[in-house]
């Protein structure tokens, strides 16, 4: 069963529908081999977390044009009734071959191959770039946040500053792929099935009389679910009168989850919110914070000694904002029965289908890639691009989010602490096979 909204093929740009009818005008049909990677170009990410083919081959294995569609192209009058006729009766026939959503992998290693008739492939582009690319690029963030909070739960808060509803979705779906432990996104929990978490903002707080009459009214209505935000006023005193609210809860039967830091000097702050908790018995009610928080500042107020038990992570994850974009290009490498290679001056294509190859060592990590031919065996390298689309058939079942999820956390158990560093990381080895060079 699909979760994600059908984009429909006309989610594309009009130049790969001007290409598309120029093929068909000219009977150009033959078979094409596209590759889709990241280039190494303008980035500053030492890996990436492949994310977002669930929803790839939803689209391809239901591609195909409506008839709101089909009228729609007939309006702009540009293409031929032959063409529009062909159009309509186009599904997608080709193989996928891709990297498992979950995997870490890097730059210039190809995560995605579609060989398929060349309009089919031709067609699929911006859907790809669009879909491959932003997913990848928000689980690669997040990802590098769960490195930087070093065990330290993050919560996906992201959702009111993400570029759009569809942005919103994903980013929750790829924050959790990449080791989030839930979301404030309803509509994602729904989906998805990912935890949702959330608390209260400044606005509650100051609906009541008082700080304490908050944050009583929010324990009787939430008597086994309370955080309370503790910053709207003077978050010492605010860490004081949660205390008194507590000692209340606790005679009741029931215990404060946490309190939330929103604002001012993350360190100070919760080490003396944390002694006040402390000296009140309450050892275990956990300090939340959220505010401007990515794998920056995340890693700059542990350091520094912050007592945060788990961090809220928004807009700087939402939007990749250090990096908000990737280079992901998909190139033709094979048409017919020729490999195909692109010299432009900086965006020199490699030629051939492909393989990526992975060595690991005894100790379980990995040591180096090798990107070779596609029909070729490397000694002790472990394929990563499977074979996941044949004929325009999804070839076996989605993996659960779950099981996503554990890949990437066995990935990254396996990449060595030099690869995973925020500042000045280690280049990750990836090379070419023999064959692959001889092939140029």
């Amino acid at each position: 069963m699909t979760h994600h909204h059908r984009a429909g093929p006309l989610f594309t740009d009009l130049y790969e529908l001007t290409m598309a009818a120029g093929y068909f005008a000219h009977r150009v049909f033959d078979t094409a081999t596209f590759s889709l990677y990241i280039r190494d170009v303008y980035s500053t990410r030492s890996f990436f977390v492949a994310a977002g083919l669930e929803q790839v081959l939803d689209e391809l294995a239901g591609f195909r044009f409506s008839d709101d569609e089909m009228n729609y192209l007939k309006t702009t009058g540009r293409f031929s009734a032959d063409f529009l006729d062909f159009l309509e009766q186009l599904r997608f026939s080709g193989d996928v071959y891709a990297i498992p959503e979950g995997t870490v992998f890097f730059a210039n290693e190809p995560v995605l191959e579609v060989t398929a008739p060349i309009i089919e492939a031709q067609l699929l582009e911006t859907f790809l770039l669009n879909t491959v690319g932003f997913q990848t690029m928000i689980a690669s963030k997040a990802a590098r946040c769960i490195h930087a909070a070093a065990g330290r739960p993050l919560i996906d808060f992201s959702l009111r500053r993400t570029q759009g509803q569809d942005a919103g979705l994903n980013v929750a779906r790829s924050t959790f792929i990449a080791g989030f432990t839930a979301t404030s996104n309803v509509l994602a929990g729904k989906i998805y099935g990912i935890p949702i978490s959330g608390t209260m903002a400044h606005s509650y707080v100051g609906a009541f009389d008082s700080e304490r009459d908050a944050f009583w009214a929010y324990s009787e209505t939430f008597p086994d679910h309370s955080i309370f935000l503790i910053d709207t006023y003077d978050t010492l005193e605010g860490a004081k009168n949660a205390v008194a609210v507590a000692k209340e809860m606790e005679k009741k039967g029931h215990t404060l989850i946490g309190v939330r830091l929103d604002s001012g000097d993350t360190v100070s702050l919760s080490q003396g919110v944390r002694k006040i908790l402390d000296d009140a018995g309450l050892s275990d009610v956990k300090i939340f914070a959220s505010s401007g928080f990515d794998e920056f500042k995340i890693e700059k107020v542990v350091s520094e000694g912050a007592r945060i038990d788990a961090f809220g992570v928004g807009t700087k994850v939402g939007v990749s904002a250090d990096a908000p974009f990737v280079d992901v290009v998909y190139k033709m490498v094979h048409f017919k029965d020729r490999d195909v290679r692109k010299l432009s001056l900086g965006k020199v294509t490699l030629a051939g289908e492909k393989q990526v190859f992975r060595k690991i060592n005894s100790r379980g990590y990995f040591t180096e890639d090798i990107i070779g031919v596609r029909d070729e065996l490397i000694l002790d390298g472990e394929p990563l691009l499977e074979k996941v689309m044949e004929n325009g058939n999804v070839l076996r079942p989605h993996p659960t989010l779950d099981e996503i999820r554990k890949r990437f956390e066995l990935n990254f158990s396996r990449l060595d602490e030099k690869y995973k560093l925020i500042h000045d990381a280690a280049v990750y080895p990836v090379k070419r096979s023999r064959r692959l060079e001889k092939l140029q």
